[in-house]
Protein backbone atom coordinates (compact mmCIF):
# COMPACT_ATOMS: atom_id res chain seq x y z
CA UNK A 1 0.00 0.00 0.00
CA UNK A 2 1.46 3.47 -0.77
CA UNK A 3 1.57 6.27 1.75
CA UNK A 4 -0.58 8.83 -0.69
CA UNK A 5 -3.33 5.85 0.47
CA UNK A 6 -3.03 5.52 4.18
CA UNK A 7 -5.34 7.54 6.20
CA UNK A 8 -4.22 10.42 7.38
CA UNK A 9 -3.01 10.86 11.23
CA UNK A 10 -5.51 11.86 14.11
CA UNK A 11 -4.91 14.25 16.46
CA UNK A 12 -5.07 11.62 19.58
CA UNK A 13 -2.02 12.05 21.88
CA UNK A 14 0.27 15.89 22.76
CA UNK A 15 3.39 15.90 24.41
CA UNK A 16 4.14 18.71 26.11
CA UNK A 17 7.80 19.93 27.08
CA UNK A 18 8.27 22.43 29.97
CA UNK A 19 11.53 21.54 31.05
CA UNK A 20 13.00 24.06 33.36
CA UNK A 21 9.70 24.68 35.51
CA UNK A 22 6.92 21.93 36.47
CA UNK A 23 3.53 23.83 35.83
CA UNK A 24 2.33 22.14 38.95
CA UNK A 25 4.63 24.36 40.82
CA UNK A 26 3.70 27.24 43.36
CA UNK A 27 3.92 30.34 42.15
CA UNK A 28 6.18 33.45 42.67
CA UNK A 29 8.90 31.77 42.46
CA UNK A 30 11.98 32.77 40.16
CA UNK A 31 11.16 30.29 37.33
CA UNK A 32 7.75 30.15 38.04
CA UNK A 33 4.85 32.66 36.68
CA UNK A 34 2.23 32.61 33.94
CA UNK A 35 4.00 30.23 31.46
CA UNK A 36 3.34 27.27 34.30
CA UNK A 37 -0.39 28.30 34.80
CA UNK A 38 -0.55 28.43 30.68
CA UNK A 39 0.91 24.38 30.47
CA UNK A 40 -1.31 23.90 33.01
CA UNK A 41 -4.49 24.90 32.04
CA UNK A 42 -4.04 23.97 28.22
CA UNK A 43 -3.14 21.00 29.74
CA UNK A 44 -5.90 20.12 31.72
CA UNK A 45 -8.51 21.76 29.19
CA UNK A 46 -7.05 19.42 26.34
CA UNK A 47 -7.57 16.51 28.48
CA UNK A 48 -10.99 17.25 29.08
CA UNK A 49 -11.61 17.59 25.37
CA UNK A 50 -10.55 14.12 25.16
CA UNK A 51 -6.04 14.61 23.92
CA UNK A 52 -4.43 12.74 26.08
CA UNK A 53 -1.76 15.07 27.06
CA UNK A 54 1.86 14.44 28.88
CA UNK A 55 4.00 17.25 30.23
CA UNK A 56 7.42 16.53 30.47
CA UNK A 57 9.31 18.30 33.31
CA UNK A 58 12.91 17.66 34.90
CA UNK A 59 12.57 16.50 38.46
CA UNK A 60 13.47 19.01 41.55
CA UNK A 61 12.93 16.89 44.01
CA UNK A 62 13.73 13.53 44.76
CA UNK A 63 10.35 12.42 46.79
CA UNK A 64 8.12 13.57 44.23
CA UNK A 65 6.81 10.95 42.21
CA UNK A 66 7.59 10.83 38.60
CA UNK A 67 3.99 10.78 37.51
CA UNK A 68 1.54 12.59 38.65
CA UNK A 69 -2.56 13.03 37.17
CA UNK A 70 -3.96 16.58 37.24
CA UNK A 71 -6.75 15.68 35.16
CA UNK A 72 -8.68 13.68 32.97
CA UNK A 73 -6.11 12.03 30.26
CA UNK A 74 -3.47 15.14 31.88
CA UNK A 75 -0.10 13.78 33.83
CA UNK A 76 3.10 15.27 34.26
CA UNK A 77 6.27 13.24 34.04
CA UNK A 78 9.04 14.07 36.21
CA UNK A 79 12.57 13.16 34.31
CA UNK A 80 15.74 13.67 35.57
CA UNK A 81 18.04 16.57 34.23
CA UNK A 82 20.85 16.95 36.74
CA UNK A 83 20.29 17.56 40.71
CA UNK A 84 17.02 16.40 41.80
CA UNK A 85 17.12 19.84 43.46
CA UNK A 86 15.97 24.20 42.19
CA UNK A 87 19.06 25.67 40.50
CA UNK A 88 19.28 28.56 38.10
CA UNK A 89 17.24 27.70 34.78
CA UNK A 90 19.87 28.68 32.21
CA UNK A 91 22.33 25.54 34.08
CA UNK A 92 19.87 23.15 33.05
CA UNK A 93 20.90 23.54 29.01
CA UNK A 94 24.05 21.27 30.22
CA UNK A 95 21.68 18.87 31.38
CA UNK A 96 19.17 18.65 28.34
CA UNK A 97 21.05 15.96 26.35
CA UNK A 98 20.12 13.74 29.50
CA UNK A 99 16.57 14.70 29.62
CA UNK A 100 15.82 13.77 25.76
CA UNK A 101 17.10 10.49 26.69
CA UNK A 102 14.85 10.30 29.38
CA UNK A 103 11.73 11.10 27.30
CA UNK A 104 12.96 8.45 24.65
CA UNK A 105 13.44 5.86 27.36
CA UNK A 106 9.65 6.23 29.18
CA UNK A 107 7.94 7.12 25.28
CA UNK A 108 9.97 3.37 24.75
CA UNK A 109 8.37 1.59 27.64
CA UNK A 110 5.46 2.63 27.67
CA UNK A 111 5.20 2.30 24.09
CA UNK A 112 4.08 6.01 23.29
CA UNK A 113 3.44 7.58 20.15
CA UNK A 114 2.69 11.43 19.90
CA UNK A 115 1.17 12.89 17.15
CA UNK A 116 2.11 16.62 18.02
CA UNK A 117 4.95 18.35 20.09
CA UNK A 118 4.48 21.53 21.56
CA UNK A 119 7.15 23.21 23.45
CA UNK A 120 7.19 26.37 26.18
CA UNK A 121 10.43 28.29 26.58
CA UNK A 122 13.47 27.78 24.60
CA UNK A 123 15.09 25.15 27.14
CA UNK A 124 11.83 23.21 26.03
CA UNK A 125 12.19 23.99 22.36
CA UNK A 126 15.71 22.61 21.53
CA UNK A 127 14.25 19.47 23.34
CA UNK A 128 11.16 19.13 20.67
CA UNK A 129 13.65 19.51 18.08
CA UNK A 130 15.83 16.80 19.07
CA UNK A 131 12.17 14.94 19.64
CA UNK A 132 10.45 16.41 15.84
CA UNK A 133 13.97 14.74 14.10
CA UNK A 134 13.65 11.08 15.36
CA UNK A 135 10.07 10.71 15.85
CA UNK A 136 8.84 12.94 12.36
CA UNK A 137 5.77 14.69 14.43
CA UNK A 138 4.96 18.31 14.13
CA UNK A 139 5.83 20.52 16.32
CA UNK A 140 4.50 24.08 18.29
CA UNK A 141 6.43 26.32 20.23
CA UNK A 142 6.23 28.92 22.37
CA UNK A 143 8.54 31.55 23.85
CA UNK A 144 6.44 32.80 26.61
CA UNK A 145 9.87 35.20 26.80
CA UNK A 146 12.06 36.59 24.18
CA UNK A 147 15.83 37.18 25.10
CA UNK A 148 16.76 39.87 22.95
CA UNK A 149 13.54 42.17 24.54
CA UNK A 150 14.44 40.84 27.74
CA UNK A 151 17.97 41.48 27.55
CA UNK A 152 17.27 44.97 26.84
CA UNK A 153 14.67 46.23 29.13
CA UNK A 154 17.04 44.25 32.23
CA UNK A 155 17.62 46.37 34.91
CA UNK A 156 20.54 44.26 36.56
CA UNK A 157 23.22 42.13 34.84
CA UNK A 158 21.98 39.16 36.55
CA UNK A 159 18.42 39.56 34.79
CA UNK A 160 20.19 38.99 31.12
CA UNK A 161 19.91 36.21 29.37
CA UNK A 162 22.95 34.72 27.86
CA UNK A 163 24.31 34.50 24.22
CA UNK A 164 23.50 30.81 23.74
CA UNK A 165 20.08 31.62 24.55
CA UNK A 166 19.59 33.98 21.95
CA UNK A 167 21.75 31.45 19.30
CA UNK A 168 19.17 28.76 20.62
CA UNK A 169 16.36 30.33 20.61
CA UNK A 170 16.93 31.67 16.97
CA UNK A 171 17.14 28.16 15.80
CA UNK A 172 14.07 26.96 17.54
CA UNK A 173 12.31 29.76 15.98
CA UNK A 174 13.57 29.08 12.63
CA UNK A 175 12.68 25.74 12.87
CA UNK A 176 9.26 24.90 14.73
CA UNK A 177 6.33 24.15 12.55
CA UNK A 178 4.64 26.65 13.72
CA UNK A 179 4.72 29.88 16.61
CA UNK A 180 2.53 31.15 18.83
CA UNK A 181 3.17 34.54 20.27
CA UNK A 182 1.03 35.58 23.17
CA UNK A 183 1.09 39.38 21.88
CA UNK A 184 1.24 41.94 18.93
CA UNK A 185 4.67 42.52 20.50
CA UNK A 186 5.60 39.24 20.94
CA UNK A 187 4.80 38.56 17.17
CA UNK A 188 6.96 42.17 15.99
CA UNK A 189 9.77 40.49 18.20
CA UNK A 190 9.79 37.45 16.13
CA UNK A 191 9.54 39.28 13.18
CA UNK A 192 12.13 42.03 13.55
CA UNK A 193 14.76 40.40 15.67
CA UNK A 194 14.41 36.76 14.51
CA UNK A 195 13.61 36.74 10.90
CA UNK A 196 10.69 35.12 11.56
CA UNK A 197 7.99 34.88 8.54
CA UNK A 198 4.72 36.31 9.58
CA UNK A 199 2.49 33.58 8.27
CA UNK A 200 4.39 31.52 10.28
CA UNK A 201 3.37 33.08 13.90
CA UNK A 202 -0.31 32.37 15.31
CA UNK A 203 -1.19 35.31 18.07
CA UNK A 204 -3.17 33.63 20.88
CA UNK A 205 -3.24 35.68 24.42
CA UNK A 206 -2.93 33.91 27.27
CA UNK A 207 -6.02 32.33 29.28
CA UNK A 208 -7.50 33.24 32.45
CA UNK A 209 -10.01 31.28 34.61
CA UNK A 210 -13.49 33.72 34.70
CA UNK A 211 -14.85 30.92 36.77
CA UNK A 212 -12.47 31.74 39.69
CA UNK A 213 -11.67 35.36 38.96
CA UNK A 214 -14.43 36.91 38.86
CA UNK A 215 -16.14 40.49 40.75
CA UNK A 216 -16.81 40.38 44.42
CA UNK A 217 -17.80 42.66 47.00
CA UNK A 218 -14.15 45.24 47.78
CA UNK A 219 -15.96 45.03 51.46
CA UNK A 220 -16.11 41.32 51.80
CA UNK A 221 -12.75 40.66 50.29
CA UNK A 222 -10.83 43.09 52.78
CA UNK A 223 -12.50 41.46 55.43
CA UNK A 224 -11.30 37.88 54.34
CA UNK A 225 -8.13 39.55 54.22
CA UNK A 226 -8.08 41.60 58.06
CA UNK A 227 -7.14 44.79 55.51
CA UNK A 228 -8.69 48.29 56.69
CA UNK A 229 -11.79 48.95 55.08
CA UNK A 230 -11.69 52.30 53.55
CA UNK A 231 -7.99 52.71 52.39
CA UNK A 232 -7.44 53.36 48.82
CA UNK A 233 -5.47 50.26 48.51
CA UNK A 234 -3.29 49.41 45.49
CA UNK A 235 -2.18 45.51 44.44
CA UNK A 236 1.10 44.47 42.94
CA UNK A 237 1.37 40.63 41.88
CA UNK A 238 4.17 38.96 40.23
CA UNK A 239 8.06 37.82 41.24
CA UNK A 240 10.44 40.54 43.04
CA UNK A 241 12.68 41.41 40.06
CA UNK A 242 14.03 44.67 38.91
CA UNK A 243 12.74 44.16 35.72
CA UNK A 244 8.93 44.25 37.40
CA UNK A 245 9.59 47.89 38.06
CA UNK A 246 8.82 47.97 41.62
CA UNK A 247 10.71 50.83 42.27
CA UNK A 248 8.15 53.01 39.96
CA UNK A 249 5.26 51.87 41.95
CA UNK A 250 7.23 52.80 45.52
CA UNK A 251 8.42 56.22 43.71
CA UNK A 252 4.60 56.89 42.86
CA UNK A 253 3.67 55.88 46.03
CA UNK A 254 5.40 58.39 47.39
CA UNK A 255 4.33 60.98 44.75
CA UNK A 256 0.45 59.91 45.67
CA UNK A 257 0.92 59.77 49.58
CA UNK A 258 0.59 63.74 50.24
CA UNK A 259 -2.90 63.77 48.21
CA UNK A 260 -4.21 60.06 49.69
CA UNK A 261 -2.64 60.04 53.31
CA UNK A 262 -4.00 56.88 53.80
CA UNK A 263 -3.05 55.33 50.32
CA UNK A 264 -1.42 51.49 50.65
CA UNK A 265 0.51 49.51 48.63
CA UNK A 266 0.11 45.53 48.98
CA UNK A 267 3.10 43.56 47.00
CA UNK A 268 2.34 39.87 46.69
CA UNK A 269 5.22 38.08 45.59
CA UNK A 270 8.57 36.03 46.40
CA UNK A 271 9.18 33.85 49.21
CA UNK A 272 9.07 30.63 47.66
CA UNK A 273 12.70 30.45 46.69
CA UNK A 274 14.65 30.85 50.20
CA UNK A 275 17.32 30.31 48.39
CA UNK A 276 17.35 32.59 45.97
CA UNK A 277 19.77 35.47 46.59
CA UNK A 278 19.32 37.76 44.26
CA UNK A 279 15.29 37.79 45.36
CA UNK A 280 16.47 38.28 48.65
CA UNK A 281 18.69 41.00 47.48
CA UNK A 282 15.51 42.83 45.63
CA UNK A 283 13.59 42.76 48.53
CA UNK A 284 16.26 44.58 50.87
CA UNK A 285 17.05 46.91 48.01
CA UNK A 286 13.20 48.01 48.07
CA UNK A 287 12.63 47.96 51.78
CA UNK A 288 15.74 50.48 51.73
CA UNK A 289 14.17 52.56 49.00
CA UNK A 290 10.88 52.36 50.99
CA UNK A 291 12.34 54.06 53.85
CA UNK A 292 13.80 56.39 51.98
CA UNK A 293 10.94 57.67 50.38
CA UNK A 294 8.77 57.61 54.06
CA UNK A 295 6.75 54.89 52.81
CA UNK A 296 7.73 52.39 54.57
CA UNK A 297 4.86 52.07 56.77
CA UNK A 298 2.36 52.68 53.83
CA UNK A 299 3.77 49.29 51.90
CA UNK A 300 2.83 45.43 52.61
CA UNK A 301 4.89 42.66 51.29
CA UNK A 302 3.56 39.91 51.44
CA UNK A 303 4.45 36.02 50.65
CA UNK A 304 3.50 34.70 47.14
CA UNK A 305 -0.34 33.03 47.23
CA UNK A 306 -1.36 30.16 45.45
CA UNK A 307 -3.70 30.90 42.41
CA UNK A 308 -6.72 30.29 43.89
CA UNK A 309 -6.14 32.35 46.97
CA UNK A 310 -5.87 35.27 44.72
CA UNK A 311 -9.03 36.15 43.62
CA UNK A 312 -9.88 38.24 47.10
CA UNK A 313 -6.50 40.29 46.65
CA UNK A 314 -7.52 41.60 43.87
CA UNK A 315 -10.64 41.67 44.93
CA UNK A 316 -9.78 44.24 47.73
CA UNK A 317 -7.77 46.59 46.07
CA UNK A 318 -8.51 49.70 44.10
CA UNK A 319 -6.21 49.94 41.45
CA UNK A 320 -4.14 47.31 40.09
CA UNK A 321 -0.17 48.69 39.31
CA UNK A 322 1.97 46.55 36.57
CA UNK A 323 4.86 48.67 36.22
CA UNK A 324 6.95 45.91 34.48
CA UNK A 325 9.96 47.22 31.88
CA UNK A 326 9.30 43.99 30.28
CA UNK A 327 6.01 41.79 29.91
CA UNK A 328 5.53 39.35 27.22
CA UNK A 329 1.68 39.50 28.36
CA UNK A 330 1.11 39.84 32.06
CA UNK A 331 -1.52 37.39 33.15
CA UNK A 332 -1.97 38.71 36.55
CA UNK A 333 -3.07 41.84 34.85
CA UNK A 334 -5.66 39.82 33.16
CA UNK A 335 -6.66 38.00 36.58
CA UNK A 336 -7.16 41.65 38.35
CA UNK A 337 -9.21 42.59 35.11
CA UNK A 338 -11.36 39.32 35.44
CA UNK A 339 -12.05 40.81 39.01
CA UNK A 340 -12.98 43.96 37.65
CA UNK A 341 -10.23 45.89 38.96
CA UNK A 342 -8.49 49.28 36.79
CA UNK A 343 -5.36 48.49 36.37
CA UNK A 344 -2.43 51.03 35.52
CA UNK A 345 0.53 49.59 33.59
CA UNK A 346 3.31 50.22 31.82
CA UNK A 347 3.20 50.68 27.53
CA UNK A 348 5.18 47.99 27.00
CA UNK A 349 5.04 44.38 25.78
CA UNK A 350 1.97 42.22 25.80
CA UNK A 351 0.07 45.34 28.24
CA UNK A 352 0.00 47.54 25.72
CA UNK A 353 -2.80 45.32 24.16
CA UNK A 354 -4.21 43.14 27.08
CA UNK A 355 -5.17 46.91 28.66
CA UNK A 356 -7.25 48.89 26.42
CA UNK A 357 -5.98 52.53 27.63
CA UNK A 358 -9.12 55.24 28.85
CA UNK A 359 -11.31 51.26 28.88
CA UNK A 360 -10.25 49.13 30.53
CA UNK A 361 -7.51 51.09 32.91
CA UNK A 362 -4.76 53.66 31.94
CA UNK A 363 -1.20 53.16 30.02
CA UNK A 364 1.99 54.89 30.93
CA UNK A 365 5.48 55.68 29.81
CA UNK A 366 7.45 52.77 31.57
CA UNK A 367 9.50 54.10 34.16
CA UNK A 368 7.51 57.37 34.61
CA UNK A 369 7.04 57.47 38.70
CA UNK A 370 5.30 61.17 38.33
CA UNK A 371 2.87 59.61 35.07
CA UNK A 372 1.75 56.27 37.02
CA UNK A 373 1.12 58.70 40.53
CA UNK A 374 -1.33 60.90 38.07
CA UNK A 375 -3.28 58.04 36.42
CA UNK A 376 -3.25 56.46 39.94
CA UNK A 377 -4.88 59.43 41.53
CA UNK A 378 -7.65 60.09 38.24
CA UNK A 379 -9.06 56.29 39.51
CA UNK A 380 -8.80 57.19 43.31
CA UNK A 381 -10.57 60.91 42.40
CA UNK A 382 -12.89 59.56 40.22
CA UNK A 383 -15.33 56.54 41.35
CA UNK A 384 -16.70 56.92 37.60
CA UNK A 385 -14.13 56.42 36.03
CA UNK A 386 -12.79 53.65 38.05
CA UNK A 387 -16.31 51.92 37.62
CA UNK A 388 -16.69 52.42 33.94
CA UNK A 389 -12.76 50.53 33.81
CA UNK A 390 -13.86 47.82 35.65
CA UNK A 391 -16.88 46.47 33.85
CA UNK A 392 -15.28 47.18 30.96
CA UNK A 393 -12.01 45.25 32.41
CA UNK A 394 -14.13 42.01 33.19
CA UNK A 395 -16.08 42.37 29.55
CA UNK A 396 -13.07 41.86 27.83
CA UNK A 397 -11.38 39.51 30.35
CA UNK A 398 -14.40 37.25 28.70
CA UNK A 399 -12.49 37.03 25.33
CA UNK A 400 -9.30 35.71 27.19
CA UNK A 401 -11.46 32.68 28.98
CA UNK A 402 -9.33 29.38 28.80
CA UNK A 403 -11.34 27.54 26.73
CA UNK A 404 -11.03 30.25 23.20
CA UNK A 405 -7.36 29.49 23.89
CA UNK A 406 -7.75 25.73 24.13
CA UNK A 407 -10.23 25.67 20.79
CA UNK A 408 -7.19 27.96 18.84
CA UNK A 409 -4.35 25.77 20.04
CA UNK A 410 -6.07 22.93 18.73
CA UNK A 411 -6.61 24.41 15.65
CA UNK A 412 -3.50 25.22 15.20
CA UNK A 413 -2.55 21.37 16.13
CA UNK A 414 -4.74 20.05 13.50
CA UNK A 415 -3.75 22.05 10.71
CA UNK A 416 -0.50 20.78 11.14
CA UNK A 417 -1.46 17.07 11.29
CA UNK A 418 -3.21 17.84 8.21
CA UNK A 419 -0.47 19.41 6.46
CA UNK A 420 1.58 16.02 7.47
CA UNK A 421 3.97 14.83 4.41
CA UNK A 422 2.84 11.89 2.78
CA UNK A 423 6.55 10.61 3.64
CA UNK A 424 6.63 11.51 7.50
CA UNK A 425 2.70 9.84 7.39
CA UNK A 426 4.63 6.39 6.57
CA UNK A 427 6.54 7.25 9.93
CA UNK A 428 4.01 8.21 12.17
CA UNK A 429 1.78 5.85 11.10
CA UNK A 430 4.59 3.15 12.60
CA UNK A 431 5.14 5.40 15.37
CA UNK A 432 8.82 5.33 13.95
Amino acid sequence: MSCASLSRPSLRRVAMFSVHSCPLAPLGGRDTGGMNVYVRELSRLLGRQGLTVDVYTRRQDPWEPMIVNFGPRARVIHLPAGPAAPYAKHRVWDHLPEFVEGVLDFAARENLHYDLLHSHYWLSGWVALQLRALWSVPMVHMSHTLGYPKNAAAQQVWEQDPPRRLQVEYEVLKHSDALVAESPASKQHMIQEYGVEPARIQLIPCGVDTTLFRPMSQQQARQALALPPAVPLLLFVGRLQPLKGLSTLLQALHLVRPSYPTVQALIVGGGVDEDDPHEGEELARLRTLAAQLGVTSHVTFMKAQPQELLPPYYAAANVFVMPSHYESFGMVVLEAMACGIPVVASRVGGLASTVVHEQTGLLVPVGDAAAFAEAIMRLFASPTLSTLCGHESVQRAQLYAWPRVVERNVHIYQRLIRQQSPASCGLAASGQ
